[in-house]
């Protein structure tokens, strides 16, 4: 008896594990890419471990690439067939995935959901979506208010934007030689800076928002023409050159990284710099001084520009249903709110957030947004409401190759050896071919 006994133990053991490593199998594994900084990471990997955590029949591991670098790796990776089952993509490559058929259908996605995200942050090919933004993020002004008050100089208005030229004018009162004067004073040293009253940040796509600002436009709003090659585009990109090369407000930027807001008012050297709302989690909350917020210079429109990397499914992926879930969970407010939204990195994709006060309150109204919440509320959340379009590559393809023409092409007029018009007159033709395709 008892050596059947023990038969009987043995054969419920082997059992246990056989039905632990069934279970083991049955997990999915699936791979999650993105980019960013080491800030973003941490905030990217706590999303996938509360993911892991809460359900046991899918695993997420993620994958780091650099942002420089992010959309040449994943084209590698495709034609390797080696894409991972998801991720978040660089915008202008979104459309061109999806003509070359990288992309999963994700027609179901929301399918009986009560709330969609934003039109004007969902990607559309033939006027269907084929990628939702994780995030709403537009371009705004920052400013240290330390160097305001040193100057005794007023703070931007949150409701009422700076002029163009006011705009210089106030950054030359806020640009310093090392003698202590001012950018607008006859004894300033421009060979001898040791505070800079600005910086417009010339990362190549972040310069639409001034064509549209000038009352120009990259693209027909249609996206059926190519419209860069105008004087209001070219006097819009003229006007950021010359904030150095005329006006010595801003340092020398070659237009080559992404770092504008990081190197420069985060740095503690820059008094007034353009970025995006992403920043206020990724280095502004670093900074040591008091700063604040608010809306874009005007030239001649009052505009910004809104954007959000891509939340996508890859189609060379063998678990695609399992890449939605995580998906569409990882895009719900609740899910990425501690790590992200309430950081700062991420803005909510839903419009209750931008209108219903206790939804803004409960985002916004935390030691995160160290400039207030009146100041954030006016100068972001209601300017993203009422002056925020969508970026060409919503709706134009090939703005990845575009974009990275443009960029060799204006390197020059940031160094003053061409005009703005002669760089886009130089480009037009080729800049035409590739928004056609060839």
């Amino acid at each position: 008896m008892k050596k059947l006994l023990a038969i009987l133990l043995c054969v419920l053991m082997i059992s246990s594990i056989l039905v632990v490593n069934a279970a083991a199998e049955d997990v999915v594994e699936i791979t999650y890419s993105y980019w960013g900084t080491p800030e973003e990471a941490a905030s990217v990997q706590a999303v996938a471990d509360k993911f892991n955590s809460e359900q046991d029949r899918i695993h997420v591991t993620v994958l780091a690439i650099p942002n420089e670098e992010y959309t040449t790796t994943l084209n590698s990776m495709a034609a390797g067939n080696q894409l991972p089952d998801c991720g978040i993509m660089n915008e202008n490559g979104v459309l061109d995935f999806a003509a070359d058929g990288l992309l999963a259908d994700i027609s179901s996605m929301y399918e009986g959901a009560a709330s969609m995200p934003l039109d004007a942050i969902t990607f559309k090919a033939d006027g269907k979506p084929v990628a939702y933004s994780a995030a709403n993020e537009i371009l705004f002004l920052y400013y240290n208010k330390d160097m305001f008050d040193a100057a005794g100089v007023a703070y931007p208005d949150p409701k009422t934007p700076y002029t163009w030229d006011e705009f210089v004018e106030t950054a030359k009162l806020l640009t310093l030689d090392g003698n202590g004067n001012n950018a607008a004073s006859p004894d300033f040293d421009a060979n001898n800076i040791v505070q800079y009253g600005c910086n417009v940040d010339n990362w190549t796509w972040q310069l639409e928002v001034w064509a549209l600002s000038n009352g120009g436009a990259w693209f027909a709003p249609d996206g059926s023409a190519c419209t860069i090659n105008t004087p209001e585009v070219a006097e819009s990109i003229q006007n950021v050159a010359d904030l150095y090369l005329v006006d010595h407000v801003m340092q020398f930027r070659d237009g080559l990284e992404d770092s504008g807001v990081q190197s420069t008012i985060a740095a503690g050297n820059v008094a007034m710099a353009t970025g995006g709302t992403w920043n206020v989690g990724t280095c502004m909350n670093l900074a040591t001084f008091p700063y604040g917020v608010a809306p874009l210079p005007v030239m001649k429109e009052e505009v910004t520009i809104c954007t959000g990397g891509p939340q996508v499914v890859f189609a060379q992926g063998s678990h695609q249903a399992e890449a939605m879930e995580f998906i569409k969970w990882y895009t719900q407010e609740e899910n990425s709110w501690d790590s992200l939204i309430a950081t700062g990195i991420w803005m909510p994709i839903l419009e209750e957030y931008y209108v219903n006060e206790e939804l803004t309150h409960k985002w916004v109204d935390n030691p995160n947004f160290s400039m207030g919440y009146e100041n954030f509320k006016t100068s972001v959340v209601d300017y993203a409401h009422d002056y925020a379009v969508s970026t060409c590559w919503y709706y134009v393809p090939h703005t990845n190759e575009f974009l990275e023409y443009l960029r060799s092409e204006l390197g020059s007029v940031w160094t003053g050896d061409i005009s703005a018009a002669d760089a886009l007159n130089h480009a037009e033709a080729h800049l035409i071919e590739i928004f056609e395709g060839y």
